[in-house]
């Protein structure tokens, strides 16, 4: 199952329109979206604008790989559970974000081999693809996370 996650702050409409090319052209994947508010009416897989903190554990423990947004609460989650991730970053000239500190977090964060970045439809298109062919094991997701590095993250995360 492809997990699909924008957070609720502001619309990523760009994102969920090419999650809904891909699941277009691969209906045996099940695909579950949390998309917040948005115009875009998704065609090939199953939305929610919300979803409840034990809900959206619940799917992302359940994913095959997760697509997002460059959000560190989703890179977080991902490096502690090993979950593939491909991650669009939302870009202020698009109207996505107020600034565009995601590129800068993408670029910070593009060592880790289970995240990949992407920044159009094609390249998602074709990330989704590589990382279902290639599941992670628990093993292969990051040696170097360590316990206390995710709640010292956390910790910084949660002080705003």
């Amino acid at each position: 199952m492809i997990f699909v996650t924008v957070g609720t702050q502001l619309p990523f409409e760009r994102l969920i329109e090419a999650v809904d090319l891909w699941a277009a052209e691969h209906p045996e994947t099940e695909v579950f979206a949390q998309v917040g508010e948005t115009r875009y009416q998704a065609k090939h897989m199953t939305c929610v604008e919300k979803l409840g903190p034990g809900e959206y554990t619940e799917k992302f423990n359940q994913a095959d790989v997760v697509v997002s947004h460059v959000g560190m609460g989703t890179i977080i989650s991902g490096l502690e559970h090993a979950k593939p991730l491909v991650l669009m970053p939302r870009l202020a000239e698009k109207g996505e974000h107020r600034n565009n500190h995601q590129l800068g977090t993408a670029e910070k964060f593009s060592k880790y081999k289970q995240i990949q970045f992407v920044n159009t439809a094609q390249e998602l298109n074709t990330a989704i693809s590589a990382c279902l062919a290639t599941k992670l094991s628990p093993e292969q997701g990051c040696p170097e996370t360590s316990v206390n590095l995710i709640k010292k993250l956390k910790s910084f995360v949660n002080e705003e």
